[in-house]
């Protein structure tokens, strides 16, 4: 149950939401206008370019589809499931991530859409990251099954059951984080363009090392 949980749950996912909003709007602003965070707008883009014949677009589309696979692949085999456990290796995934992000600013800095792939393999690796409560599984890098979430549990609570309130405030430190991310990663875009990328990749690294230090003095 979410009750028994640390609290360190619930700050981690808001601010892997903020880096996840961070890097999805310099995406949007700065990839060809990609969502590189979640793959939906990305595979229906697919879709579209295969029926309009655009072959060079629909395997540069095709290849990013495929780096956040490869980066969730990664992450499943550091951390052997979803459900959480402390002493998994969070905090190497966290550290392969920062170094891909840090891969997709250096290339794309320099005009190469390397840094495309690179950025949806650190998103795949940060989306698997997830924490399994009350049968409902916990991803910080889109919202959609969030906002359902939210909407279930409102419509429960209408019903006149019980109201899981530490949930809901999980749910919504990880709505603010994306959003805030954005904002901050839109901000970030148009004053330093890809060297934005710098603060979500830092962020990683910081996470990595607390985990790795609040592993050991827990253990």
């Amino acid at each position: 149950m979410i009750s028994r949980l640390p609290r360190w749950i619930e700050y981690g996912a808001s601010i892997l939401a903020l880096v996840a909003g961070c890097i999805n709007a310099i995406g949007l602003l700065g990839f060809e206008h990609q969502s590189v965070s979640h793959l939906s707008g990305t595979a229906t883009l697919l879709g579209a370019h295969l029926v309009g014949q655009s072959l060079g677009s629909s395997w540069h589309l095709a290849g990013i589809l495929f780096a956040f696979f490869l980066g969730a692949a990664l992450s499943g085999y550091l951390l052997h499931g979803s459900t959480l456990k402390l002493g998994r290796h969070y905090d190497t995934a966290l550290l392969a991530e920062a170094v891909l992000i840090f891969v997709a600013y250096t290339t794309l800095s320099r005009g190469d859409y390397v840094g495309h792939y690179a950025a949806s393999a650190a998103c795949g690796i940060q989306n698997a990251l997830a924490t399994t409560y009350s049968g409902a599984i916990i991803r910080t890098t889109h919202l959609t099954g969030i906002f359902t979430d939210l909407g279930i549990m409102l419509g429960a609570v209408l019903r006149r059951d019980a109201f899981d309130r530490r949930k809901a405030v999980l749910y919504l430190l990880i709505i603010s984080g994306f959003i805030g991310g954005g904002a901050l990663g839109a901000w970030l875009f148009s004053e330093l363009r890809f060297e934005a990328l710098l603060f979500p990749g830092t962020v990683c690294l910081l996470l990595a090392g607390g985990y790795r230090i609040y592993r050991r003095r827990a253990g």
